[in-house]
């Protein structure tokens, strides 16, 4: 039998994969998949058919329960469709599934079991770990004496150590770690790690004064853990331009301050030496102002010093702006100056066609009258008239043209 796989698009897998290359898959994603796929039993054992006959739904749905077509509705929703290993893992154990499916779910129905551990080896039953399923360490309590974990439990991976819980240690996780105590109990059990003062690697309680050894950076005095301040020693190891700052137990090495070249602690006042741009004034090492110590900070003409910490810019004045490294003044655009027509309005356009045509009847008639000197001096007066209008509304327009000669 062949699936249809449309969750699965995009992967291009062969069809043909061997178990070698299934070993691959983490017993993590084999858990999930079963896990989702018990899900789906669940999800679609009572399945209703909607027949209204009982018979017959009882009938379908026994067909139902071990048929293909309920299989491939497990099997769509076993992945997420962003889960790349749960859909490759699927995709490789197409017939391992199906062998489960149709002939051994009845002998063997943990699903987990069966395919993880048993057919495809890629987990262990638990308080089992490696390629073997070797036992993993036990003790009083179960694994680890129960106060730790296996490495690797469940998995085909890992060591079989104990990592123990916070507070134990040892190889079954029956001891105190350092920085921890067991009280002294009367009645015969074991009582549990308890944590000691804070700076005590070994104690016989948790106060202060009942430390019996240190952790490092403390020393032992009077029963008592006292910070080691390595500043104060050659213990600490501090990079240049930096300086030792103790903590409890240890120190840290923080940077200097910007005014200096070397320091004994934080500030301008902690220096060794003056950086470039600073000068020693009293016990602290201030800015120099550029600006007003040099004569001429900024030769550029047009220039303007601006001082900064430790150093100084140069920027162009107010009003000017920098252009191929120089400092020019900064001038709004300008255009070609307007004509004497240019912002006429549509109305004075029409005026203006207006006088125009007068204009021409009145030297059509003139021309008529052959020179007549009455039709002339009508000519002329008509001429005036219609220039003095439109020059009473373009009266200062027409002079600035003549100033400019347009």
């Amino acid at each position: 039998m062949s699936w249809s796989w449309p969750l699965l698009p995009a992967l291009v897998l062969s069809s043909v994969l061997s178990l070698v290359t299934v070993q691959t898959a983490p017993c993590q994603t084999c858990r999930k998949l079963t896990e989702n796929f018990i899900k789906g039993l669940e999800r679609t054992a009572n399945k209703n058919f909607g027949g209204g006959n009982t018979a017959w739904e009882e009938e379908k749905l026994a067909k139902y329960a071990r048929s293909e077509t309920r299989l491939l509705e497990i099997v769509e929703a076993a992945c997420e469709k962003s889960d790349f290993e749960c859909n490759r893992l699927l995709e490789q154990i197409e017939d391992q599934v199906e062998t489960w499916w149709f002939h051994r779910q009845q002998e063997a129905p943990d699903l987990f079991e069966w395919l993880c551990i048993e057919e495809l080896r890629l987990c262990c039953p638990p308080g089992r770990f490696g390629p073997e399923c070797s036992e993993c360490p036990l003790g009083a309590g179960g694994v680890c004496g129960g106060l730790g974990r296996c490495e690797g439990e469940g998995t085909r991976l890992g060591d079989g150590e104990c990592v123990c819980d916070p507070g134990y240690s040892g190889p079954l996780c029956q001891e105190c770690a350092d920085g921890y105590y067991r009280e002294k109990s009367s009645n015969g059990t074991r009582a549990p790690c308890s944590a000691c003062y804070h700076a005590c690697k070994k104690c016989s309680g948790p106060q202060e004064y009942k430390c019996l050894d240190c952790k490092p950076g403390w020393i032992h005095h009077d029963n008592k853990c006292v910070d080691v301040d390595e500043c104060g020693t050659e213990l600490a190891r501090c990079p240049s331009n930096t300086y030792c700052f103790n903590t409890d137990g240890s120190y840290e090495c923080r940077g200097c301050d910007q005014a200096c070249v070397g320091c004994m602690g934080s500030g301008p006042a902690r220096c060794k030496k003056c950086s470039r741009g600073y000068r020693l004034n009293g016990a602290k090492c201030l800015d120099v102002n550029e600006c007003k110590e040099k004569a001429i900070a900024c030769p550029g003409l047009n220039e303007a010093c601006i001082n900064e910490e430790g150093s100084f810019r140069c920027e162009c004045a107010e009003g000017f702006i920098r252009r191929d490294s120089i400092c020019v003044e900064n001038l709004p655009p300008t255009g070609p100056e307007k004509g004497l027509f240019d912002d006429m309005t549509d109305d004075e356009v029409l005026v203006l066609q207006q006088m125009f045509f007068g204009v021409v009847i009145c030297a059509l008639a003139t021309l008529a009258a052959k020179g007549d000197m009455v039709f002339t001096a009508i000519f002329i007066g008509g001429v005036a008239a219609m220039a003095g209008y439109w020059l009473s509304e373009k009266g200062d327009r027409v002079l600035d043209g003549i100033l400019k000669g347009r």
